[in-house]
């Protein structure tokens, strides 16, 4: 493995790589990964803290999951040298998680750790599970899926070392991970909003308009489901370039084919935790 350094980051990460050999000289880590940036770092980091034969990179499967995240994360697994171990996950089955309320995401992680440790921590030997919240994430009132990570016992060492997504990158990059310049890609599930139910049929809507803006070159896009509507967030540069004349009607086409009436953009582009962040903030007051 390749020595290297730091710079800035080198502090936090000193602490992740301790909190990973705190397991002990013989322990195996899971990793709860999904290929984006974060989780994939975290991986990255456990295999050099206590070699890649001890990690395994544990992915959810899910109707939520779009089909080229799933082999985007392989790629980048292999990349790294740790095995994927996928889990199918149900939260679907779930009500609580079709009602989609504003703690939808508890519900989902909530699922993904307990089949993590009703099937996978035993068959494969694993001490400690681990996964990629980072320091900004932390901080944030619209993430419940920590209070899941709180009740398994699952470790998130990237917040604890103080890492936020900028640091996170950074070491993505030193680690010349294939991912370290990856935008954001949350579940399919976020894209619909709260208290409308979450369906496999939506969820199918939202990853064939999104391929189909992604085959055109948009390559960070959400396709947020408003019923016959389709809401596109872009990039600012490329909000213009959607609505030019020779590409308009070719971006209405592709999103229209995936079953939505109709296509809009949104002018104020791409909106982390849209749906979420209005209704957290007015619960807290």
């Amino acid at each position: 493995m390749k020595d290297v350094t730091f710079g800035p980051d080198q502090s936090g990460v000193d602490h992740v790589l301790r909190a990973f050999h705190s397991c002990g000289p013989h322990g195996r880590i899971g990793v709860a990964y999904s290929g984006g940036v974060d989780s994939a770092t975290l991986l990255a980091l456990a295999a050099r803290a206590v070699g890649a034969d001890r990690v395994v990179a544990i992915l959810g499967v899910s109707p939520s999951l779009a089909a080229d995240e799933r082999t985007g994360a392989h790629d980048v697994a292999a990349f790294i040298g740790v095995p994927v171990v996928e889990v199918r996950t149900h939260e679907g089955d779930n009500p609580a998680y079709q009602r989609n309320g504003p703690d939808r995401c508890f519900h989902c992680k909530d699922e993904l750790f307990t089949r993590i440790d009703d099937t996978v921590v035993a068959a494969h030997r694993i001490d400690v599970v681990a996964y990629g919240e980072n320091a900004d994430d932390a901080r944030r009132p619209d993430r419940p899926g920590s209070r899941a990570a709180t009740d398994h016992e699952v470790l998130r060492p990237l917040a604890d070392a103080a890492l936020d997504k900028a640091a996170v990158r950074r070491i993505a990059r030193v680690l010349e991970l294939p991912c370290a310049d990856k935008p954001a890609a949350p579940c399919l599930a976020s894209r619909i909003p709260h208290f409308e139910t979450v369906s496999p049929e939506k969820l199918v809507q939202v990853e064939a308009a999104e391929a189909a803006l992604r085959a055109m070159g948009f390559a960070d896009c959400r396709v947020r489901h408003h019923g016959e509507v389709a809401r596109v967030e872009l990039l600012p540069d490329d909000i213009a370039r959607a609505t030019e004349p020779g590409l308009r009607d070719e971006v209405n086409a592709a999103v229209r084919s995936a079953g939505f009436r109709f296509v809009t953009v949104d002018l104020a582009g791409i909106q982390s935790g849209a749906f979420t962040l209005p209704l957290v903030s007015t619960t807290r007051g």
